[in-house]
């Protein structure tokens, strides 16, 4: 999504951008929406979150110091989701989430580092078929029970 909008003072030397869109309608449902992108050309990577009667996410201090925005400038934004969505999961692991959907819900809370972790780790089964099985239902429960990071290497098959 690309769009201008005027940046905000937020509290402790932050700036809040605000985004003119609701990201649930445009990406689907999420607990929350980790992006990436740029605000005045610059990167950046955030999380949209309700503010006020909107959304907005926020550049944190170190941010605002080492770029030259000030708040009540108008800028160009662009944003888009964040690491593996999941239209981009393999067919399987896509079914397992779809047929749990706290677990579902979950992943598609989690930022890209713990996403691609676990993706990761299913993917390491390469050639064999009854451990990626294993690790999915392993991940399943892992993310049903709101854990970020997957099962630790001593359960490793």
């Amino acid at each position: 999504m690309e769009y201008e909008v005027r940046v905000v003072a937020a509290p402790r030397g932050r700036l809040l951008v605000p985004v003119p869109f609701d990201p649930a309608k445009e990406w689907g449902a999420k607990p929350r929406h980790h992006v990436s992108g740029t605000v005045g050309g610059r990167r950046v990577r955030g999380v949209i979150e309700p503010v006020g009667e909107g959304y907005g996410f926020t550049l944190g201090a170190a941010w605002v110091r080492d770029n030259p925005i000030e708040p009540g400038t108008t800028v160009r934004v662009s944003v888009r989701p964040e690491g593996p969505q999941r239209d981009d999961l393999a067919p399987d692991v896509a079914a397992a989430l779809a047929a749990n959907p706290a677990a579902g819900a979950f992943f598609d809370g989690l930022a890209q580092f713990y996403r691609r972790g676990y993706l990761r780790w299913i993917d390491g089964t390469k050639g064999r078929p009854e451990v990626r099985a294993e690790r999915i239902a392993a991940t399943v429960e892992h993310l049903a029970a709101s854990r970020k990071e997957r099962p630790k290497p001593e359960s490793d098959s």
